[in-house]
């Protein structure tokens, strides 16, 4: 016979603890995050005090010698000009067209799932399959732009073979495969914007398409829009593949970019220290103007 007034054994199943569950769960990212980012990151960084030359054995410590010879290197000069142009021209372009897409594909009544696919096209293609056709549309001779521009009486630029036109042509060509990508995040924004509020405006008296974009449209949108243009900016800056299939930084290094430049003094001269040198002061930029662009566009951001 049990006693009664014996107290019940509680039988507890060990558990871990919810901080250990959650360390747990996010240790995969984690580990991805300090195998694929921090500590190449860290060995760039490393790499940019020696001299290492790829195919040499060792490498001698030379401090800031690399940092001083890029103040000195006018093709290092050179290609942050460039980049900078192209960078002025590819974003805001980019951008203004992925809005002006969304905005018409958004207020389209049929047909929305097929112009959003012909957009997109340029995003899911191969990035030098297309840039060998645009190498055949904007080609001098033979090329179809250039004889359009004939039949109407134009001129007819070299498009790559110029200095004077081959960043505009490279420009273009990424403003064309950013906007689509663009349009995508922009209609994603848009449809998360209650549909209630454009008739409660149109009852306030924003009867105009433009007064509704204005007041309602343009400051919900904002938060996605911060992320569109530091998006886009990154993006343009790390154009890479274009440039090594259409130009090769020619003529006389017109076109030549910042990535490019890396890539040809790490993989092309094998001075890997001087192109860890490089990386370094490019990945500080780029995160310096993303900090400073996301501040300056967050002042004017809405959230909701």
């Amino acid at each position: 016979m049990v006693d009664a007034a014996r107290p019940a054994v509680a039988f507890r199943t060990p558990r871990f603890g919810e901080g250990a569950a959650a360390w747990l769960l996010s240790l995969p990212a984690v580990a991805a995050y300090l195998l694929l980012l921090l500590i190449p990151t860290l060995a760039v960084a490393a790499l940019s005090f020696t001299d290492f030359e790829l195919g040499l054995p060792g490498a001698r410590f030379v401090g800031f010698e690399n940092y001083a010879e890029l103040l000195r290197d006018r093709g290092f000069a050179k290609s942050v000009g460039n980049t900078l142009v192209f960078v002025g021209l590819v974003a805001p372009a980019s951008i203004a067209a992925g809005l002006g897409l969304a905005l018409l594909i958004e207020a389209g009544a049929r047909g929305r799932t097929f112009f959003r696919a012909i957009f997109f096209l340029p995003v899911v293609s191969m990035i030098v399959a297309m840039a060998t056709a645009w190498q055949y549309l904007l080609h001098p001779t033979i090329g179809p732009v250039n004889a359009a521009l004939r039949a109407l009486g134009l001129g007819t630029p070299n498009w790559f073979g110029s200095s004077d036109w081959v960043l505009t042509s490279l420009g273009f060509i990424s403003i064309w495969e950013n906007a689509g990508f663009n349009m995508v995040l922009i209609m994603a924004g848009l449809t998360a914007i209650p549909r209630e509020l454009y008739a409660a405006a149109e009852i306030d008296g924003a009867k105009s398409a433009w007064a509704r974009f204005r007041l309602v449209t343009w400051p919900l949108l904002g938060p996605t829009m911060v992320f569109v243009t530091i998006i886009t900016t990154i993006r343009s800056i790390r154009t890479f593949d274009t440039v090594a299939t259409l130009t090769q930084g020619g003529p006389n290094k017109a076109s030549e970019l910042i990535v490019y430049t890396i890539y040809q003094e790490g993989f092309t001269f094998l001075r890997m220290g001087y192109a860890a040198a490089m990386t370094v002061v490019f990945l500080a930029a780029v995160l310096a103007l993303m900090l400073i662009q996301t501040r300056l566009v967050e002042r004017r951001v809405h959230y909701g």
